[in-house]
């Protein structure tokens, strides 16, 4: 059975990702995720308030001036816990490539264009073999146009794009009033890749304490219909990789992300749940389900089932919707 695939111009052994969690905060998880079978690894985010707090702090303690002794040390404005997050995320960087024969990947959490983005180059010099960044941005202002927040994410992708020659990939949200044209313009700008989606934090109300409560929660595979949704439709009309994100529990929500033409899937919440040495189930599985179906390599079963390229995808998005509809109002008027 040959599961090997490739993703942003990389030469991948499957199409399975340990998508950015906390598994990849240190060399040992990033060993543990390639020892259970993952093709590649996405390191935890590095978030752009901590560069700009760490450049902040770095221009402080250079205002000390350079004729201060060296007992005037102690002095120096308090040292916050996040400063130096990008020094140490490049030593993880440069330490889990040297360590696993797999591609590591960087991750940037951005909401903003900025001088953070000089990291992407300096995260490929410590080895990264691609960067993925997520851009984290939800336009709660009112005076922001919808012009303006899809110029962001091209100018946050231009940023990093100027920083580095490896291939960067976008992490994005499906909130865009046209989804499809955003992709097409991220794609043209130079995205090797889309990860589809990013899931926005929803608070939840405790309303016995009055207080909104803060939490993550895992994916479920109920999460892979709109992920699955826009991969079906966008296989074949961009140059960029597919890669698609949420709601992977089992085999089956990997081999339905690549009939819809997925290049790779990317898993974070199955293998936090029951823990690195999972992706070795998911993968069996996968290679099990294919045996069964008769497929050989995954060039067989890759956008099996994506929307036809002539087709107009939003006529047939409105024929799903309303066979949809149709067949539950026929199903409620039999059980009557």
């Amino acid at each position: 059975m040959d599961l090997s695939t490739r993703y942003l111009g990389l030469s991948l052994r499957n199409p399975l990702l340990a998508s950015a969690s906390p598994l990849s905060h240190t060399v040992d998880g990033v060993r543990r995720l390639a020892d259970a079978g993952v093709a590649a690894v996405v390191l935890y985010s590095l978030f752009e308030e901590q560069l700009r707090r760490e450049a902040e702090h770095n221009q402080r303690m250079a205002s000390q001036g350079s004729e201060s002794y060296a007992e005037s040390l102690s002095y120096f404005p308090p040292h916050s816990g996040e400063s130096g997050g990008g020094q140490r995320y490049l030593r993880l960087v440069e330490r889990a490539a040297a360590t696993v024969d797999i591609p590591v990947i960087a991750s940037l959490n951005a909401s903003t264009p900025g001088s953070w983005a000089r990291y992407a180059g300096r995260m490929q010099d410590a080895g990264a073999a691609a960067i993925e960044v997520n851009i984290y941005y939800l336009p709660g202002d009112t005076g922001v146009d919808c012009s303006a927040v899809e110029r962001r994410h091209l100018d946050v992708l231009a940023a990093v794009k100027s920083a580095t020659t490896v291939p960067v990939a976008v992490k994005l949200s499906p909130y865009f009033s046209a989804t499809a044209d955003m992709v097409h313009r991220l794609d043209a700008a130079g995205a090797d890749g889309l990860v589809l989606f990013n899931r926005f934090l929803q608070p939840d109300i405790d309303p016995e304490t009055l207080s909104t409560v803060r939490t993550i929660t895992l994916s479920t595979p109920t999460d892979t219909r709109l992920p699955l949704t826009w991969i079906a439709l966008l296989r074949g009309r961009i140059r960029a990789s597919l890669a698609a994100s949420t709601g992977v529990e089992h085999a089956a929500d990997v081999a339905k992300y690549l009939l819809a033409g997925a290049d790779v899937v990317q898993s974070a919440s199955a293998l936090l749940r029951h823990g690195p040495e999972y992706a070795g189930v998911l993968l069996r599985g996968l290679s099990d389900w294919m045996s069964r179906k008769g497929f050989q390599t995954l060039d067989e079963v890759r956008g099996l089932l994506a929307a036809p390229s002539a087709e107009d995808s939003a006529s047939r998005e409105r024929a799903d919707y309303v066979w949809a509809l149709r067949k539950a109002n026929y199903g409620l008027y039999e059980s009557y």
